[in-house]
């Protein structure tokens, strides 16, 4: 996430709000923002891990986040294609899904403009 980006709204403040806070502060606040890794390199990582984990509710947020941070189409599929080798077949398919969503919804957005 660059510094030009706002946080992410966190969709269950309304009922967590103790997440929502430590979401927000901690992972999107201070964990995202060590320098260790640039906001590319980790949204590859959470990408793969949210690949990986089978995690299907998180992935396109973060897929979109991760187009946001400098990742292209083809490194996000070339990513899921990898990933289905050591994460499963099924899982790299409905990940396939999800990016071709997200990548719709960039699409749509990029001609609402």
């Amino acid at each position: 996430m660059t510094d030009a980006q706002a946080a992410p709204t966190n969709p269950f403040s309304d009922i967590a709000p103790a997440l929502g806070k430590y979401t927000d502060e901690v992972l999107f606040g201070d964990v995202w923002k060590r320098p260790g890794l640039s906001p590319r390199d980790r949204s590859l990582v959470t990408v793969a891990s949210l690949v990986s984990g089978y995690r299907i509710n998180e992935m396109p947020a973060h897929m979109k986040r991760a187009l946001d941070n400098g990742l292209t189409r083809d490194e996000l599929i070339e990513t899921i294609m990898h990933l289905a080798f050591y994460a499963g077949w099924p899982a790299a398919a409905t990940a396939l899904g999800i990016a071709r969503k997200v990548f719709e919804q960039a699409d749509a957005e990029q001609q609402g403009q």
